[in-house]
């Protein structure tokens, strides 16, 4: 799943450099859109008290656009535990992290504008992460955070109704006294990747 990561990352900046040397086509970005991640992930990195561990994530979102250069969006979506080898207190073993739901409120900024083809742009924002149970990871119950991100990624618009997207956030939990040892106690912090579409629902 690291490997998938890591070919999603670089295929993102491989399209931003392709499209980057392109002509503009005419599209553009719209005034509300939606997008849709089917593919995608998610590393959490090792902390004091739990392994790191790699899960898939899928996901959408709605954005609002006051302007061409600043904009509001909502998003959510899920991850799915692998198997995988965790380093757990008790020793090695291969086991499936728990799944995930997470939403967030984010800004979004664009920095050249939205009104062309080609779209950078940053975001950052709060939200929350529920962590299922797992049992066989000490995991008896479901756990609510609080989270944070920032990141940014392209938009590439094939047309003035749809284009893609490929999407980068570094992912901050906060801790909780209560969690379980394998995630929480500490602040635990993410990498996630998202490839997909957009589509303008209103110009």
């Amino acid at each position: 799943m690291k490997r998938f990561i890591g070919a999603l990352v670089i295929a993102g900046f491989a399209l931003a450099a392709s499209v980057a040397s392109a002509q503009e086509s005419g599209a553009s970005g719209g005034k509300v859109e939606v997008g849709a991640f089917p593919g995608g992930g998610i590393l959490f990195t090792q902390s004091s008290s739990g392994s790191d561990f790699t899960n898939y994530a899928l996901g959408g979102s709605l954005t609002y656009n006051f302007n061409r250069f600043v904009g509001v969006e909502g998003e959510g979506g899920g991850t799915f535990g692998i198997n995988q080898q965790l380093d757990l207190r008790s020793g090695p073993r291969s086991a499936k992290p728990p799944n995930t739901l997470a939403y967030s409120g984010n800004a979004v900024v664009y920095p050249t504008g939205n009104d062309r083809a080609f779209v950078p742009y940053a975001t950052g924002g709060v939200g929350g992460l529920t962590q299922f149970d797992r049992a066989e990871l000490g995991i008896n119950s479901t756990t609510t955070f609080l989270t944070g991100n920032v990141g940014g990624g392209v938009k590439y618009y094939l047309n003035d109704r749809w284009g893609v997207r490929a999407d980068y956030r570094f992912v901050a939990v906060r801790s909780k006294n209560d969690a379980p040892s394998f995630f929480g106690q500490d602040a635990r912090y993410g990498h996630r990747v998202y490839g997909g579409i957009v589509l303008n629902v209103l110009k």
